[in-house]
């Protein structure tokens, strides 16, 4: 007997928006087909063999074909990726004052003719930007747009685009709802998840360049020579991507770790303890990102102890980064049962400090002033510190919208914050704007979403989860695309 039923095969969630599914729109494919007939890249280094893998899957999908490769162009439905430094063609079509309006990060995509022959053109100035513009190309195409005439750049408005993971080294989750942590702690560093890297997949085709791999609650093992040679394995899956990895800390590390009497942030044994400290994650982690710290706050110490202000205890940890380049991302989730409105405590203990922390300092405050509350205002300490680098922290994960129980999208309540004016220097000083450093001179920009990607096979828990996920990285990127443009998207490209 000859079945002549197609098998069947079900969505279980863990491509996400990455599914690269055959076109069904047939005059979209034979358009499709046609533009894409060769692909011509330089695959030397890491994150352009990450280009030419997403290209190959992605195209081989869609297109439902094998992806061909040449080495110049020659015939229409050419695709060229590249920067200048590494594809002679991109280096040709006279680009450079185009390419230094992008930045590191930014990217061109255009169609135009090559030789003679109607090409698109994928362009940056590094190569990461090329990959953000891969991912960029492909959305197009999982979601059926036109490519005649097309011609865009895409620059991100923030600099520090951070997830922070809530993930406890025995492999549970804070406010998870999605299985187990995704790093096996245990397995590390010999043995490499796939996850890992489809993990880095999904944060870089949204525009995520770093991630917070455990819990601000954190727990000090994490500095220890045996978890940072398992971290460095995956900063070493993530860097083709990307992705930094920052490490939340413990701020009494060097008391529990190195034996001081003391973890005072102005004593001299306590500055030299982080300085070796640093020395030592960044010749595990050449690219570490920085530290994330919960201080004072619901039973985590801090400077308080010592009398010190939270100035001190962050710029102590500065300075310690400093000469690698890293930055220090102090929460300012505080607050404690003697204070008598919760609501302006974080606004009543950093407003005082405003221009008292290093540069290399940025405070990361809530989008709320209570604990990401479904509905609440704006924290007033955005607009309230002029002179001190401050970003936004979201939460992705269902908290307070049901678990992963209940379906929610949470890009109403992003965007509503971010389009909140806050009149700090007159009509249209929005959250977003200050958080793009508009508004104020704000050397480090940033947001953070605290995301709960788990082992379940959906990565979220509830698959609606994705929908925010999301949502978070295209708003980290461009805050002033709307909820509902980003959901048409995400649907397009998940369903």
């Amino acid at each position: 007997m000859i079945s002549l039923v197609p098998p069947a095969s079900a969505e279980d969630g863990y491509r996400a928006w990455l599914r690269y599914d055959t076109v069904q729109d047939q005059e979209r494919l034979k358009e499709y087909r046609n533009s894409f007939r060769k692909v011509i890249l330089d695959e030397s280094s890491p994150t352009m063999k990450a280009v030419k893998s997403e290209i190959h899957a992605g195209l081989a999908g869609l297109l439902a074909r094998a992806t061909e490769y040449a080495d110049a162009v020659k015939d229409d439905g050419t695709l060229i990726l590249g920067t200048p430094g590494n594809s002679d063609i991109v280096a040709s079509l006279d680009l450079g004052e185009r390419l230094r309006q992008l930045g590191d990060e930014g990217y061109l995509i255009e169609q135009r003719r090559i030789n003679g022959h109607l090409s698109i053109v994928v362009a940056a100035n590094r190569d990461i930007g090329v990959l953000y513009g891969t991912f960029h190309l492909l959305r197009l195409l999982q979601t059926h747009q036109p490519l005649d005439k097309l011609s865009l750049t895409s620059v991100p408005r923030i600099r520090h685009r951070i997830v922070n993971h809530w993930d406890n080294l025995n492999r549970r989750v804070e406010r998870g709802y999605a299985g187990l942590s995704l790093w096996e702690w245990g397995t590390l560093p010999e043995y490499r998840h796939p996850r890992y890297v489809d993990y880095a997949r999904l944060n870089a085709s949204i525009g995520i360049n770093g991630t917070a791999i455990n819990n601000v609650n954190a727990n000090p093992s994490i500095l220890t020579d045996q978890f940072l040679k398992k971290v460095s394995v995956l900063a070493d899956i993530f860097r083709p991507y990307g992705i930094k990895v920052y490490l939340s800390v413990f701020f009494h590390s060097p008391v529990v770790l190195g034996g001081l009497k003391t973890a005072d942030p102005l004593d001299p044994s306590v500055r030299k303890w982080w300085k070796d400290k640093a020395d030592e994650i960044y010749s595990h982690i050449p690219d570490f990102g920085g530290f994330l710290v919960k201080a004072d706050s619901e039973g985590q110490p801090g400077p308080h102890g010592y009398g010190r202000t939270h100035a001190d205890g962050a710029n102590m940890l500065a300075e310690a980064l400093e000469p690698h380049g890293g930055i220090v991302i102090w929460r300012a989730f505080v607050y404690k049962p003697e204070q008598a409105d919760r609501f302006r405590e974080a606004y009543d203990a950093f407003v005082p400090l405003d221009g008292k922390f290093k540069g290399n300092v940025i405070i990361q405050v809530k989008n709320g002033p209570i604990d990401f509350q479904p509905r609440e205002p704006f924290s007033p300490l955005f607009g309230a510190l002029p002179n001190t680098n401050t970003m936004m922290e979201l939460q992705i994960t269902q908290e307070y919208f049901g678990f992963n129980l209940h379906l929610a999208y949470q890009g109403p309540l992003y965007t509503e914050v971010l389009n909140a004016d806050t009149y700090a220097k007159g009509k249209g000083s929005t959250v977003g704007r200050i958080l793009e450093g508009k508004i104020f001179d704000y050397k480090l920009t940033g947001m953070a979403g605290v995301l709960n990607t788990g082992t379940d096979r959906n990565w979220t828990g509830h698959p609606f989860v994705q929908s925010s996920w999301y949502c978070y990285g295209r708003l980290a990127w461009d805050h002033t695309l709307t909820a509902g443009e980003i959901a048409d998207e995400w649907i397009r490209m998940t369903f």
